[in-house]
């Protein structure tokens, strides 16, 4: 017991009182950084690094809603169990601080922070990229990822979500009605934008365009929403599929079926929004 203590002590010192990290995580996370220092390349190429790291976590448990903690906005860390978004924002963090060659539990926090949040801070509930098109547009605007979606053949996409605003239940922190307010604006923001897709009936024609380690945002035919699914790209004998934590499998995996086959089952997906890792300078 007196070793728990102690180890917990250590461990949490590295990490600032704003982040939310598990016993387990943080050694699981320990672990992780510690491989990657001893394997790093600094020549692997950004994509090819995430896919490496995407897959290292192959069977890692699919678990809801691991950021939603009572409080303040906290930055959540777990690497236990992820959702589809906390997947990719992990996979990605680790990626870049492995780019960097900084292989600290602190770098990677704040590396998280900067690709979880709006302008790379947390500032709050509503400072969290909720939508991942606003995901995709603020972290380009970070300089973390290119949205390809329109150079590689995609057409325009109406972009419109008021999911979270119309179903304020579903989110405990949205009983704040100032919560909701600046929510609203947000969306109001991101309806305002210019967004692409590619139709689910077209990726097969603009797969060659596509590359391991992009990110993969599959929208929606639902008016209110933006995006349901999100993942990493992978090449399998010469097709792309998804490298994904699945809701259906409750597991990270990459998918048995082509994208464009894995689209073609589910009505409300309806095309592709596609995000490529943009390199760090050397």
């Amino acid at each position: 017991m007196k070793r728990f203590f102690i180890l917990f002590f250590i461990l949490s010192f590295e990490l600032s009182a704003q982040t939310v990290c598990d016993l387990q995580s943080r050694e699981k996370l320990e672990s992780t950084l510690e491989n990657l220092s001893q394997e790093n390349n600094p020549n692997n190429p950004i994509h090819l690094q995430a896919i490496e790291i995407g897959q290292s976590f192959l069977k890692t448990p699919y678990v809801e809603k691991t950021l939603e903690v009572p409080g303040p906005e906290q930055l959540v860390i777990n690497l236990m169990g992820v959702d589809c978004t906390t997947f990719v924002e992990t996979v990605l963090g680790l990626t870049r601080i492995s780019q960097m060659g900084k292989f600290s539990m602190k770098n990677f926090e704040e590396e998280l922070e900067k690709i979880r949040y709006r302008q790379g801070e947390n500032k709050g509930y509503t400072s969290r990229l909720h939508y991942f098109s606003d995901w995709i547009y603020d972290n380009e605007q970070k300089g973390i990822v290119m949205d390809m979606t329109q150079a590689i053949g995609g057409i325009s996409y109406t972009n419109k979500p008021s999911f979270m605003t119309e179903n304020p239940q579903f989110y405990p922190q949205l009983s704040q009605k100032a919560n909701v307010d600046q929510l609203r604006l947000i969306e109001s923001a991101i309806a305002k934008r210019s967004y692409y897709f590619i139709p689910k009936d077209q990726i097969h024609s603009v797969e060659e365009k596509i590359q391991s380690g992009d990110i993969i945002a599959i929208t929606t035919t639902i008016p209110n929403l933006d995006m349901v699914h999100v993942g990493f790209a992978i090449e399998k004998n010469g097709r792309i599929h998804l490298l994904h934590a699945s809701s259906k499998n409750k597991e990270v995996e990459i998918s048995a079926l082509p994208l464009h086959d894995y689209l073609q089952g589910n009505r409300t997906q309806s095309g592709i929004m596609v995000g490529r890792l943009v390199e760090l300078s050397k």
